[in-house]
């Protein structure tokens, strides 16, 4: 399914409303109906690595993340929550039950960078029940509170899940910034990104 790559807009175009850096804040803790997000912290890492080694979690991706590639992740999320005032970050139940991840992130070295995205995912056990929407509502909304006026979304074309989440959060297509990943082999049917964006309120 790679395809020839849709011209993004210029990266100076997008620095006018996506910037590169988010104010650095208190790293926060988000409460909802029911979940808890906050960042992660080293405890999280055997429910994460279990989560990223399970092949139909990880379908939409390359390939299933070993443990050691899951905690090079965990660091770079802190490093992130640092550098960048935001970073992908735990999802949890209110007793503290791993469910996944979801957060605002500040990408690098792809076409629509510099940008801010935001993106999710749970276990399996954990989906069907309106939970990655709850959680990506809830980072939108703190975003919108630290100034930002757009975020993106990216996911293979192939991934319908995840299309239908940004629809749900509000997201809407921008086919004019739909990329193939640098980091997935040319032919890989993933490589093509299904891009959404939504603008702040108001």
């Amino acid at each position: 399914m790679a395809a020839t790559m849709a011209a993004p807009r210029p990266a100076a175009s997008l620095k006018t409303t996506l910037p590169a850096r988010c104010p650095h804040q208190a790293v926060p803790m988000l409460e909802t109906p029911r979940l808890l997000l906050r960042p992660f912290t080293e405890a999280d890492l055997p429910a994460f690595a279990a989560m990223n080694a399970d092949p139909e979690v990880m379908r939409y991706f390359p390939a299933p993340k070993t443990e050691a590639e899951t905690a090079e992740m965990l660091a770079r999320c802190t490093e992130k929550w640092r550098a960048d005032g935001m970073a992908f970050s735990a999802v949890t139940d209110h007793e503290g039950a791993f469910l996944g991840m979801c957060g605002l992130n500040c990408p690098v070295g792809l076409p629509v960078s510099p940008c801010v995205e935001i993106g999710w995912r749970f276990l399996s056990s954990a989906w069907g029940k309106g939970l990655a929407s709850e959680a990506a509502r809830a980072w939108l909304a703190w975003g919108w509170g630290q100034g930002l006026s757009e975020v993106i979304a990216f996911t293979p074309h192939l991934n319908a899940p995840s299309r239908a989440v940004m629809a749900r959060i509000g997201m809407a297509e921008a086919p004019e910034l739909a990329f193939d990943h640098p980091g997935i082999p040319e032919g890989d049917p993933l490589r093509t990104m299904y891009v959404a964006r939504i603008r702040r309120p108001g």
